[in-house]
């Protein structure tokens, strides 16, 4: 029994977290065990551990003993993490290319998102996991647990701000993720790292653009 009210609160997790992640549940949103149990049809068990997760992971927060609320990211703060992010990500890009394993983790990454460009349009959802999936294996190869670590949960933060709200920016970061890969399997690490750079500074950029001009 504990066993299956552990799975319960890990796939409930999940569920939430997804929802966070594609927008879904906006910043603000109240976290509410009742409501959440009746959504996805299970007890309040497991809602309530999954969202003990979510305010550890920082996805959510609770003040004083209140109804927790999905995070609020600032501007400011959004900023910080993707400064963070270059500093760590640029790092790992270059280590990435001294790694024998390159080629064999990341070139199957690499025709997905060739298909993304070639072929019909995917979902945010898909393009964002995808997203995650190709910056974590590339500090995977960096050889750092810790790195994967911070990076995972540095671009969570950021994730849950611009994930499906600019999609004006699905094909250059196809094309910028296709460089960094291509940088990295030819072994070239200062090119693997500048091609990071300018990745993470587009994206900043663009996040910029958007609270500036959100419709």
């Amino acid at each position: 029994m504990v066993e299956t009210v552990q799975t319960l609160g890990d796939t409930t997790f999940q569920r939430m977290k997804a929802m966070i992640l594609d927008g879904t549940l906006e910043p603000g949103t109240l976290l509410r065990e009742k409501k959440f149990a009746d959504q996805l049809g299970v007890s309040r068990t497991p809602v309530r551990e999954a969202i003990g997760q979510l305010i550890s992971e920082g996805l959510a927060t609770r003040a004083n003993g209140s109804t927790p609320v999905v995070s609020r990211v600032s501007l400011s703060e959004i900023m910080e993490i993707l400064h963070a992010r270059s500093l760590l990500e640029c790092e790992t890009a270059k280590k990435a290319a001294l790694s024998i394993r390159s080629a064999e983790t990341l070139l199957p990454i690499r025709s997905r998102i060739a298909g993304f460009i070639e072929g019909p349009r995917p979902d945010s959802r898909a393009h964002s996991d995808l997203d995650s999936h190709l910056h974590l294996e590339i500090a995977r190869l960096a050889g750092s647990k810790l790195l994967c670590e911070l990076i995972e949960g540095l671009k969570n933060k950021t994730r849950m701000f611009d994930q499906g709200s600019i999609p004006d920016r699905l094909l250059p970061g196809c094309h910028e993720h296709l460089a960094i890969i291509d940088a990295i399997t030819g072994q070239d690490p200062e090119e693997a790292a500048a091609a990071m750079k300018l990745h993470l500074t587009n994206v900043r950029e663009s996040i910029i653009s958007r609270i500036n001009h959100p419709f």
